[in-house]
């Protein structure tokens, strides 16, 4: 009887980063996928909605040219199948270049569905695989209400929507977190006439009241936003028409975009089988730090943990459990300093710990709006507003929220600065070059730092602005 060492379930981001490290260590491995190959992010995610964004805010950008001085913007066509077209052909370039670490596999590769009998054994449809360790990487799959499912082809979620040779003209975008949010502005963008609706009255994955009431405020002039009530949908029986109810809110559709969050895919795979406690989803108990389930010889990494759905913690998720299930005795890893970005216009993010989390500790906060800052008002993009947290007793930056221009490239620096402990007066020693919109970020630091008392004025840190809007 042979026996595997390591047997991963899935081959998506966490997967194949938990196979690089495996390979690394043994050539004694299985990797088991059932469905389509290639990873999320590659196919359905991060990649070919960041294709349609950027067609969406190419063909925006006609919309602010005569403030510029270019003339006959109102020329300008928008081919929504050719954008789907360049979508799919990029999207499949970025597959493709996933696929080549699984190829060379062979028959250490297989496609099935996979289910758990015990800590060392995995039925593969009719085979059964013994193994000394398992990695569960089986990922997710979007949300969808049962009774949806009659809108047939009408209801589209990321899964396929960049797979439609054309969209239809009127939609409703039902879920404003992240990626609904996203969707809602580049399909409007592109010409589509886009009601959003949200359960709840926050989006994007804001916690901050001050940035959710800016992001509303500044989202809700591009496409109509209809935030917290449940949406019903409802089929016109004589006229076929979809019907989306929410509130008092009653708006006529062609299709619909569910995009209710993702669950993970664990159906069928044998947690149960177990022999340890599952919650209310049917997850197991998993170490953050290690990605042990309970205390087992089987690791849970990726969308399947449902920690943090993200391409970078996938990627980490996967190294942890590919190093530890190759170890006798396991590693415990810090996590990086949390960082969630949504690419709408501006940017949302929240970095390091948020609103919500550090609401009742003791802290002093630091805001600066894009309205006004010199960088942004020469692009047209001065909008939005950023809020940045510390711990009251000693400056030390504990994170952020914002609503602002170049957002993901802000969020980036402050990620930094948490990771390192710095305080805001260690970041106001850094350099900000003139003009940059990361001088927005100092003015948010600089308001910050006033809360505090005053420090020797031979520190560089306390450097004053010109209070000059086009010096500062």
């Amino acid at each position: 009887m042979h026996k595997f060492d390591v047997v991963i379930i899935g081959a998506g981001s966490a997967g194949l980063s938990a196979l690089r490290e495996v390979k690394k260590r043994t050539d004694n491995f299985m990797l088991i996928n059932k469905g389509p190959w290639g990873t999320t992010c590659a196919r359905v995610g991060c990649m070919p909605s960041k294709l349609l964004i950027e067609a969406a805010n190419a063909f925006h950008r006609r919309t602010g040219f005569e403030e510029f001085g270019i003339m006959g913007s109102g020329q300008l066509r928008i081919d929504i199948k050719q954008v789907l077209q360049r979508v799919r052909k990029l999207r499949d370039d970025f597959v493709a270049s996933t696929l080549k670490t699984t190829m060379e596999l062979g028959d250490r590769a297989i496609s099935g569905h996979a289910h758990i009998l015990s800590p060392d054994q995995v039925m593969v449809d009719e085979k059964k695989l013994h193994t000394r360790k398992i990695i569960i990487a089986t990922g997710s799959r979007p949300v969808i209400p049962e009774p949806w499912k009659n809108l047939g082809s009408r209801l589209l979620t990321t899964d396929t929507l960049f797979e439609q040779e054309t969209l239809p003209e009127r939609m409703a975008i039902i879920g404003l977190g992240p990626v609904g949010l996203e969707m809602a502005q580049a399909l409007s963008r592109l010409g589509i006439h886009i009601t959003g609706f949200g359960s709840g009255n926050r989006i994007g994955g804001i916690t901050d009241p001050f940035i959710n009431k800016e992001a509303v405020d500044l989202l809700s002039q591009e496409f109509a936003l209809h935030l917290g009530a449940r949406a019903d949908i409802t089929i016109n029986a004589q006229t076929d028409a979809i019907s989306v109810h929410s509130g008092e809110t009653d708006v006529e559709v062609d299709g619909v975009l569910a995009a209710l969050g993702r669950r993970p895919n664990i159906d069928g795979i044998g947690l149960e089988s177990l022999g340890i406690p599952l919650d209310e989803k049917g997850l197991p108990p998993v170490n953050p730090d290690t990605l042990q389930i309970a205390d087992l010889p089987i690791f849970m990494a990726g969308d399947a943990n449902q920690r943090l759905p993200l391409l970078h913690e996938a990627a980490d998720d996967g190294h942890i459990a590919g190093l530890n299930v190759t170890r006798e005795k396991l590693i415990c890893f810090k996590r990086r300093t949390q960082l969630a970005i949504v690419f709408s216009d501006p940017n949302l993010v929240v970095v390091g710990k948020s609103f919500r989390f550090l609401e009742g500790e003791d802290i002093q906060t630091g805001e600066v709006s894009f309205n006004r800052q010199g960088r942004a008002r020469s692009a047209q993009s001065n909008r939005g507003m950023l809020r940045v947290y510390a711990a009251a007793d000693s400056g030390r930056l504990l994170g952020a929220e914002m609503c602002a221009p170049a957002g993901e490239h802000l969020a980036h620096l402050l990620a930094l600065a948490i990771d390192q402990s710095l305080s805001v007066w260690d970041v106001l020693r850094l350099p900000f070059y003139h003009p940059v919109l990361e001088e927005g970020l100092r003015t948010a630091l600089r308001n910050l730092a006033s809360k505090f008392p005053e420090r020797n004025e031979s520190d560089l840190a306390m450097c004053q602005p010109f209070s000059s809007e086009a010096l500062d």
